[in-house]
């Protein structure tokens, strides 16, 4: 199917539309979402209308639309993101058995208003002839007075940054989180900037000697076969931190239902949908993201030789609500 992209001209079709459709606001930007989405109507004859943009813009525009918005189904790329959309009421609980039994309740907000689909883990990507793999599987190594001038970062700002903290918070307490964020700014090697595969590059190009990244940028790197993108991972590895206590920090990509969704049957059945095996698969084999159900049989040899590390149990919406306190911090300690 080819991808609908809608734009505020279509709004007002969009809120007449026929029950065969269903219309979904996203953040994700990746092909295999197109073949995924393509798929669902296939096995259901609903059509998927699509805006794409960032998480703060899709949150804001729902709020701005209100009671007249034509959004069935949200979809974000964070924990902390999701549990925003929700405290600002964007969210409808939903009551589907099926979301219940195939989402573990690691992967899903306690009341059911929003689900994740599929996970990451916040990584550590270094050089491995400047640290070692040992040093390199605890996150306290990015604050550690030794790696001064050696750690690359995107911004404290960002909700993956946000949702490590606020992890780090609710397992360690807010004074150990606060003095782990302190310490990575004093060993910044420059200033944040950037994204993930721009901190993994950074590390190839000299630059620093280790970095936080999410599991699949690294992945999809290694998956590469521009001659670039093999140089890099040549030249940087990664590690899975924590695997001797809690565990790596594991966030979320989900959705769920808007509150004053015109299609609410076609939304339920859309979220039911991305929990299937199929749905997955799609997530995995083409965005190297880790599935949240288990058992899910995966055509990425990348992804499975590391599928099996020890994730941090911690229930996602718990660190999403962390995320203002997070931010404080992140303010504070002048993480920018």
């Amino acid at each position: 199917m080819t991808k609908t992209l809608l734009s505020i001209a279509l709004l007002g079709l969009l809120t007449t539309a026929q029950a065969s459709e269903v219309n979904v606001y996203s953040s994700r930007h990746y092909q295999s979402d197109d073949q995924l989405y393509a798929a669902f109507t296939q096995a259901t004859g609903i059509k998927v209308n699509r805006i794409e943009a960032k998480d703060e813009e899709l949150v804001e525009r729902l709020k701005a639309e209100g009671e007249r918005s034509p959004a069935d189904v949200l979809i974000l790329a964070d924990a902390a993101r999701l549990q925003a959309a929700q405290d600002a009421g964007l969210l409808a609980s939903l009551d589907s058995a099926t979301l219940k039994q195939r989402i573990p309740e690691q992967f899903r907000e306690a009341g059911n208003h929003w689900f994740g689909f599929s996970a990451r883990a916040r990584v550590i990507a270094y050089d491995p002839g400047l640290v070692s793999e040992a040093q390199a599987k605890n996150y306290a190594l990015l604050a550690d007075p030794a790696m001064k001038g050696k750690v690359c970062v995107r911004s404290g700002a960002h909700p993956y940054n946000l949702s490590l903290l606020g992890a780090m918070m609710v397992n360690e307490g807010e004074a150990k989180a606060t003095a782990w964020a302190k310490g990575v700014v004093d060993n910044l090697a420059r200033k944040p900037k950037g994204g993930d595969t721009d901190q993994i590059r950074a590390i190839a190009a000299g630059d620093c000697a280790v970095a936080l990244t999410n599991s699949y940028y690294y992945l999809r790197l290694a998956r590469s076969s521009k001659p670039e993108d093999e140089k890099v991972i040549e030249r940087v590895k990664m590690a899975f931190p924590d695997m001797a206590g809690k565990g790596s920090h594991v966030n979320v990509s989900g959705g769920g239902m808007a509150t004053n969704a015109p299609h609410p049957a076609e939304a339920v059945k859309l979220l039911e949908f991305l929990a299937t095996d199929e749905a997955q698969a799609y997530f995995a084999n083409g965005n190297n993201e880790f599935t949240v159900v288990a058992g899910v049989k995966l055509d990425n040899p990348e992804l499975n030789a590391v599928a099996n590390f020890k994730a941090d149990v911690l229930n996602a919406a718990a660190i999403g609500a962390k995320r203002n306190e997070a931010a404080k911090i992140m303010d504070m300690v002048g993480w920018k």
